[in-house]
């Protein structure tokens, strides 16, 4: 373990600790916090906490808490560990935040299982929760994300009278528009638009606020073709352009299981291709690039989902 002497502070924060003998009390409530920080457990020496002043603050709590109740404790600063290197300390740490966001999806199919309604206010607190210590962005968040907030509009059912549907002919040789690093249900959406509602479609990528005039925006957050209940982008699109083909709706049963992480139609598949399309983001940095690579994956599936119907 090296302490780092330099100028620029260590990127790791490192709480040592022994508790009196007779501090069951103590023990619960020391790991509990520990937990509630999101700390990385180091062996027997100690938890491991990125190095920023909020952390600091609460491992500088805790060794407090711990010394006034007869125990010892120091928190250190520490620029590197010798049997870890700093990508592995980050992949253990996103990994433990991918474990909390995986148990509260399915958390929340538990609940749907079993036909109660589940509280958004309570799932929405614990994703908080959990985002809060997420401290090297892990790829499932987005996903939660999204989930929640299909979650959060009303809750009744939707009539299919709720889903105006519209000419396909008004959304000819358009540009669609949706958010950066695209994932299955973005790059299935964009093949739906492509090969049924707009063969010359043009496709952009920007943030809510930095989208092009005039661009129809699919899956984002605040307007245009998105999550409408419990419906993904792929099957809202299927509902407003009334496509009928039956072998998009079971591809729409695949996108949603994997997108929405219900288990709805308990559909397998779509986490496959979902596990492929993180593969090709790691080695394709252009959005564009990986867009279309997705869209002739869908395109693979749509043609084996025709053969087995014949």
């Amino acid at each position: 373990m090296n302490v780092s002497l330099q100028s620029a502070a260590p990127p790791w924060l490192l709480l040592t600790f022994s508790l009196p003998k007779k501090g069951a009390s103590l023990r619960v409530s020391v790991w509990r916090k520990l937990q509630r920080y999101g700390s990385l457990p180091l062996g027997n020496s100690g938890y491991l906490l990125p190095n920023d002043p909020a952390n600091k603050e609460k491992f500088e709590w805790l060794a407090m808490t711990i010394r006034g109740s007869n125990g010892d404790a120091s928190v250190l600063e520490v620029q590197s560990i010798d049997n870890y290197s700093g990508p592995q300390f980050q992949k253990r740490f996103t990994n433990a935040r991918t474990a909390d966001y995986r148990q509260l999806l399915k958390d929340l199919r538990g609940t749907r299982r079993q036909g109660r309604g589940p509280d958004p206010t309570r799932l929405r607190r614990r994703f908080q929760e959990i985002a809060s210590i997420d401290f090297f962005g892990s790829p499932l968040r987005e996903q939660v994300e999204k989930s929640l907030a299909a979650l959060e509009q009303p809750t009744r059912a939707f009539l299919s009278s709720e889903f105006h549907t519209v000419s396909r002919s008004s959304y000819r040789n358009r540009t669609w528009v949706t958010r950066p690093r695209p994932g299955i249900d973005r790059v299935m959406s964009a093949w739906l638009i492509r090969k049924f509602i707009d063969p010359k479609a043009k496709f952009a990528f920007a943030t809510e606020k930095q989208r092009p005039n005039g661009a129809v925006p699919y899956d984002m957050y605040e307007d245009g073709f998105g999550h409408r209940g419990d419906h993904c982008t792929f099957e809202t699109l299927i509902k407003v352009f009334r496509i009928k083909d039956k072998s998009v709706a079971v591809m729409g049963e695949i996108v949603h299981d994997a997108d929405i992480f219900d288990d709805k139609f308990g559909r397998r598949e779509g986490f496959g291709i979902d596990e492929i399309m993180k593969g090709w983001a790691q080695t394709i940095a252009n959005d564009a690039e990986l867009l279309e690579c997705g869209m002739q994956l869908a395109q693979g599936l749509y043609q084996s989902l025709r053969k087995n119907r014949k």
